[in-house]
């Protein structure tokens, strides 16, 4: 695996932050994100934040992690400079599941606590974590569907937008949006693809990837709605192309006329200030919003708790969701 110059700089933040940090003996506790270019993952490093300034000086928050998404390795990468630095416990979104496992493996032989947030390992690698915080992703894959069904309640053709192929969190959305619209639980993530059950059928080329590249994701729906201008659903599992309110402006602003007569299912998950206001202007028709602040904060006092000898929190622990449609929007995001 070649190292990047970003992951030379994470190594040299990491050094630096870990010379002054552990000669004052504070406890450093890591939140690490698939990435540091996502609106997204800057509220879960605001709360990281202010856990840390609720903590009085008990120990520090670490946000460290890849500049853009990729495929999973800088950040592997990342936790194990973390590993060999011996912070004293990390809180990881993982991006690719299955490679993360590996480092996870090396930092429980290190005995550094590990927590995983907003995305979690396999489930074969659980025992390599303590617990998870986060979302409870099929849920938040149903509550999508929900809307869908509620606006489109005969069925129709569907595309699926999700982030990385290899990322437990959004395979498992996609799992509860297809099981939710079939009416029948599927075996495992990312769900049986719909060819009829319940009236619902994926158009083909989709699910469609974006590895979290926001122009990529704003590109694909463009290209879906060229060759399938009568599309009745359409499903990003985050907010990819809504963290470019222009570009998504442009992309939608064709269809929003199918939208308002319920004749477009374009459902979101996530409800950040610029979601919202995408979908007060009539981009969408509903937005299915996490709590990463929460996640950010819960997952340092769960480090610290496990640091001072008590028992870790239950696993899962899931944190809310919000879910916003056009008639609720102003209402719809709990503080």
């Amino acid at each position: 695996m070649q190292t990047s110059l970003s992951t030379i700089a994470v190594t040299a933040l990491l050094m630096l932050a870990g010379g002054e940090a552990f000669a004052q003996q504070k406890q450093i506790f890591a939140l690490v994100p698939k990435s540091m270019n996502n609106p997204f993952y800057d509220q879960a490093r605001d709360g990281c934040k202010a856990a840390e300034a609720d903590s009085k000086g008990a120990f520090e928050c670490m946000y460290v992690g890849p500049s853009e998404h990729g495929g999973g390795d800088e950040q592997v990468q990342i936790v194990q400079d973390l590993i060999a630095r011996k912070v004293d416990g990390i809180a990881v979104a993982p991006a690719n599941a299955a490679a993360m496992a590996v480092a996870l493996q090396a930092a429980k032989n290190a005995g550094i606590p590990v927590l995983t947030w907003d995305s979690d390992v396999l489930p074969e690698d659980k025992a390599l974590r303590l617990a998870y915080i986060g979302t409870n992703n099929y849920e938040i894959g149903v509550a999508v569907a929900r809307i869908v069904k509620t606006v489109k309640p005969d069925g129709g053709t569907l595309c699926i937008q999700s982030g990385g192929a290899a990322a437990a969190n959004h395979n498992d959305r996609m799992k509860g949006i297809r099981d939710t619209l079939a009416g029948k639980v599927s075996a495992q993530p990312p769900g049986d693809r719909l060819t009829g059950q319940g009236g619902w059928k994926e158009i083909d080329g989709c699910p469609l990837y974006t590895n979290d590249d926001f122009p990529l994701s704003v590109q694909q729906f463009q290209d879906v709605m060229a060759r399938h201008p009568a599309l009745d659903a359409f499903t990003p599992t985050a907010g990819f192309a809504e963290s470019l309110p222009d570009a998504n402006r442009a992309a939608v602003a064709p269809y929003k006329d199918r939208i308002a007569r319920n004749e477009f299912a374009l459902v979101v998950v996530d409800t950040l200030p610029i979601q919202i206001e995408q979908m007060k202007e009539g981009l969408s028709l509903g937005q299915v919003g996490q709590r990463p602040f929460e996640m950010g904060y819960k997952t340092m006092y769960a480090l610290k708790t496990i640091k001072d000898g008590k028992a870790p929190p239950a696993d899962p622990t899931y944190t809310s969701l919000d879910v916003c449609t056009p008639a609720n929007v102003d209402t719809c995001i709990s503080k």
